[in-house]
């Protein structure tokens, strides 16, 4: 069974959630740098919106992966099931 499209619509709106979360923070770290906020302080946010971007970028790749391998659904439940295992890890970890 090839990966559907509510999977793949499920995986766009997780991502487009984290994005907008993410162009939060930069908009935040504007306003910092406008209002003169102490160097320390700026650069903390900034490293809290880069990894926020990562983590975007490699849920993005797991996706990516997870649909590209078994694009025509010809894996069995447990290869694709081990696959998902190893999406999520990448998700997570990555």
């Amino acid at each position: 069974m090839a990966v559907d499209n509510s999977s793949k619509q499920e995986h766009q709106k997780k991502l487009l959630a984290r994005l907008a979360r993410v162009e939060g923070q930069i908009r935040a770290v504007r306003r910092m740098v406008e209002d003169g906020e102490r160097c320390e302080t700026i650069a903390q946010q900034l490293a809290a919106s880069r990894n926020a971007l990562n983590k975007a970028f490699c849920e993005m790749i797991a996706c990516a992966i997870e649909h590209e391998i078994d694009a025509d659904g010809a894996l069995n439940d447990d290869t694709r099931s081990k696959l998902t295992d190893l999406s999520q890890l990448l998700s997570k970890y990555g």
